[in-house]
């Protein structure tokens, strides 16, 4: 799988979200290095857009994710 292509701007991946006792690390391996239609933020990104990601979503969240894009 390709680097997800919010990388650049992703405040996850460049260390802008609190740290979790390490969880960061194990989340940018899984979602944006990997597999990163599972992740939250890029659920949102693609369907709503970059200004309806909340800056507190995490990359695990889907569960919310999909409740914001059902919202609209």
């Amino acid at each position: 799988m390709a680097e997800c292509e919010c990388l650049p701007g992703c405040p996850f991946y460049n260390d802008r979200m609190a740290d979790s006792k390490g969880l960061s690390a194990i989340y940018k391996r899984r979602y944006c290095l990997g597999d990163n239609t599972k992740c939250a933020r890029y659920m949102v990104f693609k369907a709503l857009g970059k200004p309806m990601v909340p800056p507190d979503l995490y990359p695990n969240m889907a569960e919310r994710a999909k409740s914001i894009i059902e919202a609209k």
